[in-house]
């Protein structure tokens, strides 16, 4: 298993379990997860369907490891669209990370493709970020009215400021 995805895996069952945060070993770690930071996103899945989706565009922690092991656990506990997971979910479980690079602000939407970049959308202080490569986002046009969504902004505005960023995806 991916070091990334079995660090949220660990993390999920012993905050689940046990109502403890994962402490992991030296072995079980690489040595980008430790000396990084990066903003990551923590995604759940439970056959198929999204089960809880965390994350942060930005580094928040001092390392990659401490910001899998909070995103992991908000997936998990704290997504306002889920009830939090129960122990007899735990094997039915999917889970990936994805890290992702800064984000950088474009022009428009030309300089987007929804395969490579994801997308943040913003107003004022309203913000809406989507993960590029997403099934059934098939258009720019899909991935920004998404974005908006999120983020409580009109659909028909055409004042928001873009953003793209990549991920490294682990699975």
């Amino acid at each position: 298993m991916d070091a990334y995805v079995a660090l949220a895996r660990n993390t999920i069952e012993s905050y689940i379990r046990y109502q403890k945060r994962y402490r992991p070993t030296r072995e079980e770690l690489t040595e980008e997860m430790l000396s990084s930071q990066a903003g990551a996103f923590v995604s759940i899945h439970e056959k198929g369907q999204l089960r809880g989706c965390i994350g942060t565009i930005l580094p928040t922690e001092k390392n990659l490891v401490m910001e899998i092991v909070r995103n992991a656990i908000a997936a998990s506990t704290r997504d306002p669209r889920f009830r939090p997971i129960e122990v007899w979910e735990l094997p039915y479980l999917d889970i990936n990370v994805d890290v992702l690079t800064e984000p950088e602000k474009i022009k428009s939407k030309d300089d987007l493709d929804v395969k490579k970049y994801g997308v943040i959308v913003e107003k004022g202080r309203r913000r809406g970020l989507l993960l590029p490569d997403l099934e059934g986002v098939e258009t720019v046009e899909d991935q920004i009215s998404i974005a908006k969504q999120k983020a409580g902004i009109l659909e028909d505005d055409p004042f928001v400021t873009l953003y793209r960023f990549e991920v490294i995806r682990h699975v």
